[in-house]
């Protein structure tokens, strides 16, 4: 086994990246949206390494501001974006990634944010990626701003649980099919997938002879899985990838480290820089994940850099890789290694198409434009339903109060007369009781 530190060096090989699919501009009749843009505490936006939400949403944000919109940013450290900047912290947390307590603190200091903005320069819609911001959205919608969550987790049972409770409150935004159709009953606005900006990632048609495995040291992911499978045909493998959980540790310790080779190099967490050039080299992506993958950004970023990705069937990998066309997708774990000898098939310039016709950060934000015009159309229809009703029942009342008010008087009219002339009475004798007591107060006085 071979450990090396993260170091940066161009490729010889890398080619100028052919232009993507262009941001589509806004209908003249689309007024621009005011849109708070909430992230986690845990990583810049875009992030310096690690930070697969932050990517996407430091896309995200660049193609809405391309599109006419107006994106405040809140979240944790420096100015690194293009866009407004709130942040809430000082600095970025992400030594305490997995602790339930900054995610509280965080929604409680967005929240106050999001008000202050509300207040003093307006706003149209809150577009939350974290896991307690959405609690926020009662408070939110009393300010008139409907709340939209992404799902960039898997539907399991915690996040539907708590999906399902916040039903009326939020509106979801898938990045699969898979996910939606594991979870029919939630509140979906809309699918976006994820996207890349495709030039900012180089092309490479001449690849190394080495496999690369690029994630979470983590059971879901399954690199012990990568290494047998690059094994299996006598191909090195370079593992990169975060490993500072307990569980990744654990994991590594029981798993991978015993697996390893001396044709094997553990990389480490990779920049953005090193990302590029490792996914550019690799002879393929291997992403045997043992899960329901969200969406999986890796694969996307292997075929933009001219990569075929060798995965397992998992949540939306057959959405993402065409099997036989930018990869191969297998069904159990002894059929990778056959994958890996037919790579040969496989055409970089197929792969890295497929990611600029399906996957170009311009999708990205006309989707989510989409998602939130739904979603504000859905909040106006609402409110102009409830002003209806409001109406409506307004004047039923008045019709029954028409209707039986000259029965009411016709048999009672004598007993109101009492009560009137009681009560104009009784207002009399506590005004001159008042008088009486006022005039002895004043006398006293003098």
């Amino acid at each position: 086994m071979n450990v090396v530190t993260l170091e940066a060096r161009t490729s010889a090989g890398d080619q100028p990246a052919p232009h993507p699919v262009p941001d589509a501009a806004p209908a003249p009749t689309d007024r621009p949206l005011r849109i708070a843009m909430v992230v986690p505490p845990y990583f810049e936006v875009p992030p310096r390494a690690y930070g697969g939400v932050e990517s996407v949403v430091a896309d995200l944000t660049d193609a809405l501001m391309a599109r006419g919109h107006e994106v405040t940013l809140i979240g944790a450290g420096e100015q690194r974006t293009g866009t407004r900047f709130v942040p809430v912290w000082p600095r970025p947390v992400p030594e305490r990634l997995g602790e339930p307590f900054p995610e509280v603190v965080h929604a409680a200091l967005v929240r106050r944010v999001i008000q202050r903005l509300a207040a003093r320069s307006g706003l149209d819609i809150v577009h939350d990626h974290t896991l307690a911001g959405p609690l926020n959205a009662p408070a939110y919608a009393a300010l008139g701003l409907p709340t939209v969550v992404t799902m960039h987790g898997p539907v399991n049972q915690d996040l539907h649980q708590l999906y399902s409770a916040l039903r009326d409150d939020i509106h979801l935004v898938a990045i699969s099919e898979r996910q939606r159709q594991l979870a029919p009953e939630l509140n979906w606005a809309g699918m976006v997938h994820n996207a890349v900006r495709v030039e900012t990632f180089p092309f490479r048609a001449d690849k190394g002879d080495h496999a690369l495995f690029l994630g979470r040291f983590h059971p879901e992911k399954a690199p012990h899985l990568a290494l047998e499978a690059a094994h299996a045909v006598g191909m090195p493998l370079i593992l990169a990838g975060k490993c500072a959980e307990p569980i990744e540790k654990e994991y590594f310790e029981r798993e991978v480290r015993p697996r390893l080779t001396d044709q094997d190099v553990v990389f480490g967490v990779a920049d953005a820089e090193a990302k590029r050039r490792l996914l550019a080299e690799a002879r393929c992506l291997l992403f045997p994940v043992r899960w329901e993958e969200p969406f999986g950004m890796v694969m996307i970023e292997a075929m933009a850099c001219g990569t075929p990705v060798v995965a397992l069937r998992g949540g939306a990998v057959p959405e993402v890789v065409v099997d036989g066309v930018t990869g191969y997708v297998c069904d159990e774990p002894d059929q990778l290694p056959d994958a890996l000898r037919r790579l040969s098939a496989i055409d970089p310039a197929a792969c890295r198409q497929r990611v600029v016709e399906h996957f170009d950060v311009g999708r990205l934000g006309a989707g989510y434009e989409a998602a939130y015009r739904k979603v504000l159309a859905r909040a106006d229809a609402g409110t102009d339903s409830l002003r209806r009703l409001r109406r409506e029942y307004g004047e039923l009342d008045a019709a029954l109060d028409r209707r039986y008010s000259r029965t009411r008087r016709r048999h009672s009219g004598a007993t109101h007369s009492r009560t009137a002339a009681d009560r104009t009475s009784g207002l009399d004798r506590v005004s001159g009781a008042d008088r009486t007591a006022g005039k002895a107060a004043k006398a006293g006085s003098a």
